[in-house]
């Protein structure tokens, strides 16, 4: 008798990345009960299950380079202080990736400073960003265009799955490792 063995991807994907391609799967929160998740090569980096999410902005920092996770913080962008998100963005340093997903409300503190900070990453949904809108995102510190890695949902009680709220996002792909010069990025 003969077994085919089951090949798993990198994070779950549909089929597998190329070399020199970094894969990752980013979902946003449902509602407010359950948070995002976000996972890269194969490493889940935040997810309720290891308790490091929060209402607002989840964002995870990579080495674009080595693709090694630099960081993850959340910013209560209903509640919390929005000088914070601010500084945190200033500071990404260059050649990084930047993975995010909202949950709950990652729009109601919002500014002009904040969306144009995350225009500069290659975000195009920033400036809609509102309350208890879905999001998720991949950009870069560097990216010179707008990122296809992005997916927006906007909070319309007429639509939303759920009461109050737009139903959860889910992104996947594969995005090109950093060399010296940032190349173009395709989505899967």
């Amino acid at each position: 008798m003969r077994v085919s063995a089951v090949v798993r991807t990198k994070c779950g994907l549909s089929k597998p990345c190329p070399d020199n391609f970094f894969a990752f799967k980013i979902s946003s929160g449902a509602a407010n009960v359950v948070g995002p998740t976000m996972c890269f090569e194969n490493l889940v980096i935040m997810s309720p299950v290891k308790n490091n999410v929060g209402r607002g902005l989840n964002i995870a920092l990579v080495n674009g380079t080595t693709g090694i996770v630099l960081t993850q913080k959340c910013f209560d962008m209903y509640s919390g202080d929005v000088k914070l998100l601010v500084k945190f963005l200033k500071d990404i340093p260059e050649g990084t990736l930047v993975l995010m997903a909202s949950y709950d409300d990652p729009g109601t503190k919002m500014n002009d400073e904040t969306r144009k900070l995350l225009s500069s990453l290659g975000s195009s949904y920033a400036n809609q960003l509102g309350f208890r809108d879905s999001w998720v995102f991949l950009g870069a510190k560097d990216l010179k265009d707008k990122s296809p890695f992005e997916q927006f949902l906007k909070n319309n009680p007429d639509s939303n799955k759920y009461e109050g709220w737009p139903e959860l996002l889910e992104l996947e792909g594969c995005v090109p490792q950093k060399r010296k010069a940032w190349p173009s990025v395709a989505a899967q």
